[in-house]
Order: structure tokens, then C-alpha cells, then sequence
């Protein structure tokens, strides 16, 4: 079973919560037991599970990125000045692979299900969302 998820982006870099809308894909599949993968479709963005109590850890992860791969020093920027972004998606990766236990997500208290977003704004991101039922 797959579903496409699509959120609206309003920076040019963030981490946006999309555990609720996957969750509920997992619930529409009817599964118990299996795997959910969720990944993103585009070059300049990620998918990362990670902690949700508040934004502080979703801000610490774009400001490591922005350190560790600045904006405006790369090849690529001379194309169309997003050399940065396309490092930074596919340091992240498109896609996370969850199990599904007794019907839900196997993630634990604080992990959440974040689009990573590095080349912001966007009216459109789509997040493909496959739910593979061991049939159990």
C-alpha cells in the first residue's frame, strides 16, 4: 500500500513533523506487523527520524548542517546557488524504513518522522509513504 503525502515548506531550511500523517497511512493500510518506509521525492531534501519535545534539537540540526556545508561555496552554486542543498539531502538521505508492531509505528517516546527541508520555500513537497504487510 502507498500513499503520497505533500506538505507546504516556509523556509529555506527546517525540519517539519510529518509522524501524524504517516501514522495514519499505516493505520489506512490495516497492517499489524511490517514495514513503513517513508521517503522524499526531490534532490534537495531528507527524511530523518529525530526528537520532537521541542525545537531545539529540530534548530541544532540545521545549524550543524549550515556548519558543516555552508551556503554559497560549491561548484553547484553557479547553476542555481543550492550547492549546499543538495549536500546537505544527501548527507541526511531520502528515506527512513520504520517497523510496524501491533499496528503502529515502532518508534519510540521521542522520536518523531521530520521532512528536512534544504531548499526552502516550497508549495510542495511529496512524501511517499510504502507499507509493506509481513501478512502476520
Amino acid at each position: 500500500m502507498q500513499e503520497i503525502i505533500t506538505i507546504q515548506t516556509r523556509k529555506r531550511e527546517g525540519l517539519y513533523d510529518i509522524t501524524g500523517e504517516v501514522e495514519q497511512a499505516v493505520a489506512n493500510s490495516g497492517a499489524k506487523e511490517g514495514l513503513c518506509n517513508v521517503y522524499i521525492q526531490g534532490a534537495t531534501a531528507g527524511i530523518m527520524i529525530q526528537e520532537n519535545w521541542d525545537e531545539s534539537v529540530q534548530n541544532d540540526v540545521v545549524k550543524l548542517l549550515r556548519k558543516l556545508i555552508p551556503q554559497g561555496v560549491w561548484e553547484h552554486d553557479r547553476q542555481d546557488g543550492n550547492g549546499d542543498s543538495h549536500l546537505k539531502s544527501g548527507l541526511v538521505g531520502p528515506s527512513e524504513t520504520i517497523p510496524i508492531i501491533s499496528g503502529k509505528l515502532g518508534l519510540s517516546t521521542w522520536q518523531n518522522i521530520f521532512v528536512c527541508e534544504f531548499d526552502g520555500p516550497r508549495k510542495q513537497r511529496s512524501v511517499v509513504v510504502s507499507v509493506f504487510n509481513s501478512g502476520s
